[in-house]
């Protein structure tokens, strides 16, 4: 079959069954509020392209799009890709100098989700101007988007940059790739409760409409109503990161137990490393068929995939190379051996260009070796294990001390919802781990106790910190260099 562009695959599936449901938003209590049809989104993606070409948007333009959790967002990046231009998500819960930043790093020509005339010169809407009743409802001439997404992430190093990617807005029906590993299917039901300007949700959201399918979303991430909405809508496909996995494996048994979780086929996990025992809980409560892992980067140089039934016999891994190409090489560039700890290194499949930066310069060696500065190594069979991030390894008494593995002991306790660690100086051992915990009803003495139980005792924290808001956004990231700058 012939490669259509996402704005004519999207309109071939609209006309093909208008009135199926293509997008439900569920508010946090798990109340409804929109289910898009696919002719109402398409008829509305049109109505919007065709305003905003009145308006100046044209081809290859970047279109920065800070909408929450909406029909809003999805409604706006067809509209997008109607126009070939190119989608930029961001948060709309940005800072106005964040926010500005990365428009002008965008040359954004438009900006969906601020006040009108926000920024002189760029076509600028809120929410609530998307409708344009006063447009035509036919699409404009078909035009291909030279790349489908350009998310944003600031990394280590807190300074925002694009990941773009080198992939143009194409769909090729016989190359399902990401698709058929993943497990979508034509007639599925995607439940995100993650937020969709984050990369993951992106790509699941829109694959699974791209396949065909239903596509329910959280504005909120809850717990139980997401639990209550997988049983509901009948989900066969959910998105979750660590931290959500977490609450929702501290909701009352009686909950997780009583709900019918039967048309569920998989559990996806992304986003951040997801403690052993927290992995273990969910594949003993659903099975090891259905939990899946999936490690790689936004700049999409190569990929591992895994399930339960290979963790189990490869427990902490995150999978085996599923596209491209990783090798885990030392300070000096050179392979390690199995076993050994070193940094994560990847390249794509010859001839594929992943993606582009612009804010940034990726940490390169020859070769085509790129790193997300991820510490890892492999084992014998080749299953990767990610131990941190290299900016955020702690170097305590000459001992490598990695947050993740406190972090993980810090959330098995109960009443732990979010923590982060980080390294702060110290005099006599050049850095120490210090423990920033949202928690109730706990003090230092009793957690201290109960991570001594599960770490040797040089990788225990030797400062504790207790806060009230949560530390890990809905995508389940912590910036931890904002962290130990608010602290040194």
């Amino acid at each position: 079959m012939a490669e259509l562009n996402y704005a004519e695959r999207l309109a071939a599936l609209a006309a093909a069954h208008p009135n199926a449901p293509m997008l439900t938003v569920l508010d946090r209590t798990g109340a409804e509020i929109e289910t898009l049809t696919w002719g109402d989104a398409d008829r509305r993606a049109n109505r919007l392209a065709n305003g905003l070409a009145a308006a100046g948007l044209r081809p290859a333009d970047y279109m920065t799009i800070a909408l929450p959790n909406s029909a809003g967002f999805v409604i706006s990046c067809l509209a997008a890709w109607k126009l070939g231009a190119v989608p930029q998500p961001v948060s709309s819960a940005l800072p106005e100098p964040e926010m500005d930043a990365i428009v002008e790093l965008a040359e954004s020509r438009a900006v969906i989700g601020v006040p009108p005339e926000r920024y002189p010169g760029r076509i600028c809407l809120d929410a609530a101007g998307l409708d344009f009743e006063d447009q035509p409802a036919s699409p404009p001439p078909p035009a291909l988007s030279p790349a489908w997404k350009a998310p944003t992430s600031g990394g280590s190093t807190g300074r925002p940059k694009l990941i773009v990617s080198g992939d143009p807005a194409l769909y090729d029906p016989d190359d399902t790739g990401l698709s058929e590993a993943a497990g979508f299917a034509a007639g599925g039901v995607t439940l995100m409760p993650g937020p969709l300007y984050h990369n993951g949700p992106f790509i699941w959201v829109f694959t699974q409409l791209l396949v065909d399918g239903h596509v329910v979303v959280l504005s909120r991430f809850d717990a139980e109503t997401t639990l209550t909405a997988l049983a509901h809508y009948r989900a066969d496909i959910v998105y979750l990161v660590p931290t959500m996995m977490s609450r929702i494996w501290k909701l009352p048994a009686n909950i997780r137990e009583t709900l019918d979780l039967s048309a569920l086929r998989r559990v996806w996990h992304l986003a951040a490393p997801c403690p052993e025992w927290l992995k273990r809980a969910w594949i003993e409560w659903l099975g090891p068929e259905r939990i899946f892992e999936l490690y790689g980067g936004t700049e999409a140089q190569a990929f591992t995939m895994l399930d339960g039934t290979e963790w189990l016999s490869h427990p902490g891994s995150v999978g085996r190379v599923a596209s491209g190409e990783i090798r885990i090489l030392d300070a000096d560039g050179q392979a390690v051996p199995d076993g050994t700890v070193g940094e994560v290194y990847m390249r794509p499949e010859p001839g594929r260009v992943p993606y582009y930066y612009r804010g940034a310069t990726p940490r390169q060696l020859d070769g085509g070796w790129e790193s997300l500065g991820d510490m890892g190594w492999t084992d014998a069979d080749g299953f990767l294990y990610l131990a941190d991030r290299r900016t955020d390894m702690i170097l305590s008494g000459g001992a490598n001390v990695y947050p993740a593995e406190i972090e993980a002991a810090l959330e098995a306790h109960p009443a732990v919802r979010s923590c982060a660690v980080i390294g702060l100086p110290d005099d006599d051992l050049g850095q120490v781990a210090h423990a920033i915990v949202e928690a109730e009803g706990l003090d230092a003495e009793a957690l201290d106790s109960f991570v001594g139980a599960r770490l040797a005792r040089y990788k225990c924290p030797r400062t504790y910190e207790f806060v009230t808001e949560p530390l890990r956004d809905d995508a389940g990231k912590v910036r931890r260099s904002s962290l130990r700058e608010a602290r040194v």
